[in-house]
């Protein structure tokens, strides 16, 4: 019998010492729900925060995940609403929590997360136009996404052409400049060689030909001089003595 007592003992102060956490639990929902409010944040924060470690539930993860969210830290809110989620038990809490989760992600550009979750917020709660609104949304800003990543790659593609087109046109460039270097270094050699030639054909003397009425002159002058030549020969013999008789 008093061994039963003292397990009946220790039940009651087990269920006592819940019931005592959970009355803390709740006024901590309460001074966060209060300071929350009051746009005061940072304190609804803390207050969240020690009810969770009071007594962890949905709704203290789904209000620390608010506190979180007006923050703008919207990668530890979507947390907190997945916690919330886990330990929800209603499909209206898990609705909610999704429908929260996607607002986060939305905030925080996740734009396919964020549709998931309001897709999963839809099937949970079909009549609710705010997640039907939100889910629209984030399908036009997907939508706005992507055409302007097609924008942008095709601006991208765009200049990369031009630029192409440019480094082409300046090889070309630079490839006929080159030629044209080519071809007026093989000119100035040309000519060089040319005038080698001239002032090699310059200093050797040449033989010139005689014309056909300076041949006729040539030869006629040649003719006289043999002509006198003959005559003064003539001349000569006429002087000459007759040989004496030989007696």
């Amino acid at each position: 019998m008093t061994t039963l007592r003292i397990i009946i003992g220790i039940i009651i102060f087990s269920s006592t010492g819940l019931y005592i956490q959970a009355q803390s639990a709740h006024r901590h929902l309460r001074d966060g729900d209060a300071a929350y409010q009051n746009e005061n944040y940072q304190a609804a924060e803390e207050s969240y925060r020690k009810a969770s470690e009071k007594k962890a539930s949905a709704k203290a993860s789904h209000n620390l995940g608010n506190a979180v969210y007006e923050q703008e830290r919207y990668k530890e809110a979507t947390q907190h609403y997945q916690d919330s989620y886990n330990k929800a038990s209603t499909d209206s809490e898990r609705a909610q929590a999704l429908f929260n989760m996607g607002n986060a992600q939305l905030q925080n550009g996740e734009l396919e997360q964020a549709i998931e979750s309001y897709k999963g917020a839809s099937r949970l709660a079909p009549e609710d136009d705010d997640i039907l609104t939100n889910l629209y949304i984030a399908k036009l800003m997907m939508q706005q996404q992507q055409q302007q990543q097609e924008q942008q790659e095709n601006q991208n593609q765009e200049n990369q052409d031009q630029q192409d087109q440019q480094n082409q046109d300046q090889q070309q460039q630079q490839q006929q400049q080159q030629e044209g270097e080519q071809d007026q270094q093989q000119q100035q050699q040309q000519n060089s060689e040319i005038d080698n030639e001239t002032e090699d054909q310059q200093s050797t003397p040449q033989e010139q030909e005689l014309s056909k009425e300076d041949a006729m002159k040539l030869l006629e002058v040649i003719e006289n001089e043999e002509k006198n030549v003959q005559e003064k020969l003539r001349k000569v013999s006429g002087k000459k003595k007759k040989p004496e008789k030989d007696w």
